[in-house]
């Protein structure tokens, strides 16, 4: 009978404390759970392009280069997030043991849909998807007389993790994938329009802060 009162006495302070350590854990997520948030970051943005179509045996290669990005993050709940990125950057273009495309500036909205997985009280890692619209401008021709870059829809994925400092501080480390097709044409002659696969491979560190 002794040891019948014994193990449940032990068993209700098994249960009693694991409540406990599920409530601590419970109040450290929500103490790092906050409506808003935003990111400054810095990016390498690397274009991996080749053409869809009308073009064979011919590749095309675009710079990487680092750029800044603002990001805005709204917390549904806990887990639940969307986030808008915005970029801006400028690329050379050539065509590979060819002519020389000049160069291009493109602004880069992305907003995304994330899913936050918490870790501990420090670490968040997070993976989502989204939309991306990239919009082309100061477009030089190079060799060329004329260029023209089609604004374009494409798709994002997206993983991630924030490192929380403190309250109100945390650091953030991103990686996106972008697939993104636009429409080139040059010399203001539709003959030579071509397809284009940007395709950028996108890295992201910063800092950011909750509100």
């Amino acid at each position: 009978m002794k040891k019948i009162i014994f193990s449940a006495i032990l068993c209700c302070v098994f249960i009693c404390n694991a409540q406990a350590q599920d409530k601590k854990e419970e109040v450290i997520f929500n103490e790092n759970y906050s409506d808003w948030q935003v990111k400054a970051r810095g990016l390498y943005f690397s274009p991996a392009p080749y053409f869809y179509r009308n073009v064979d045996q011919i590749e095309v290669d675009i710079s990487s280069t680092i750029a800044p990005e603002l990001g805005i993050a709204y917390f549904f709940s806990r887990k639940m997030s969307a986030e808008l990125m915005v970029s801006t950057s400028t690329h050379d273009v050539e065509v590979e043991g060819g002519a020389n495309l000049g160069s291009i500036s493109l602004i880069s909205p992305t907003i995304s849909l994330l899913h936050h997985m918490y870790i501990n009280e420090k670490w968040k890692p997070y993976i989502g998807a989204g939309l991306n619209f990239t919009a082309f401008y100061n477009e030089d021709a190079g060799d060329l007389d004329a260029i023209e870059y089609d604004n374009q829809v494409g798709y994002a994925i997206q993983a991630g993790l924030d490192y929380r400092i403190n309250d109100k501080w945390f650091i953030n480390l991103d990686f996106r994938k972008v697939f993104l097709k636009t429409e080139v044409t040059g010399n203001n002659n539709p003959d030579s329009t071509a397809e284009v696969n940007v395709d950028p491979i996108i890295l992201g560190f910063g800092i950011g802060r909750n509100f």
